[in-house]
């Protein structure tokens, strides 16, 4: 009777612990959107790293009223920021974190810069990895004609370049010159991507419910 009296307890606390275990995931791993990796296979396609993660709340705001008329993003590596403009007005300034090397142009893939230089939106990902993400035309015209003076990427793949942009699509991300920028979310609070440009989840959130495929993108030094 003393093995019984003694066991039933150790049972009946073994069995709380299982049920609150198997209940744990449920409470934890729920996710507003879903995500999964975008182009995981290519070094440029965002920092693997977790030190963005932490994005800080952004305040109530008026909701913006769309559809947007002729928007445009302008970015400005030196001061962080990312404007919004709808109608040649500014509607929105967002803090941006930038690659872990953020002085100076991307030259080739690798080199954790973000680039400089005038793009349009090509590319719109519901499941990012970072959350939501929207794909710039980088390489463009500029950077094809570099790599090709500096031998980094033949004829036949510069001319590949410049047809994607003639045409307004996605321009090739397979060459040396990198590829797979993105404006995502996962925190602007440090430089800490491959090249990308990172915004707090809310601010990545409103951009990429707000404006279509060929927004226009400048991203000045």
């Amino acid at each position: 009777m003393k093995l019984l009296a003694v066991t039933a307890p150790v049972v009946l606390l073994a069995a709380v612990a299982s049920a609150a275990w198997l209940a744990w995931p449920a409470r934890t791993m729920t996710n507003p959107r879903p995500k999964s990796p975008h182009a995981a296979s290519q070094p440029d396609a965002d920092a693997r790293t977790e030190t963005g993660a932490n994005a800080q709340p952004t305040p109530e705001r008026a909701p913006l009223k769309l559809p947007l008329k002729n928007p445009k993003l302008v970015v400005s590596k030196s001061a962080h920021r990312l404007e919004l403009y709808a109608g040649g007005q500014p509607v929105r300034v967002y803090r941006v974190g930038l690659g872990q090397r953020p002085e100076g142009d991307k030259e080739r893939q690798g080199d954790l810069r973000t680039p400089v230089g005038d793009y349009y939106v090509c590319v719109k990902n519901p499941k990012s990895s970072f959350y939501l993400s929207l794909g710039l035309s980088y390489p463009n015209r500029e950077h094809a004609a570099r790599g090709l003076r500096d031998k980094l990427i033949t004829p036949a793949e510069h001319d590949r370049i410049v047809r994607a942009i003639d045409r307004r699509q996605r321009p090739p991300w397979d060459t040396a010159l990198g590829g797979e920028i993105f404006i995502h979310g996962g925190g602007s609070a440090s430089d800490w991507t491959w090249g990308c440009l990172a915004l707090d989840n809310p601010d990545v959130e409103e951009l990429f419910d707000s404006l279509p495929l060929g927004t226009p993108v400048s991203i000045k030094p």
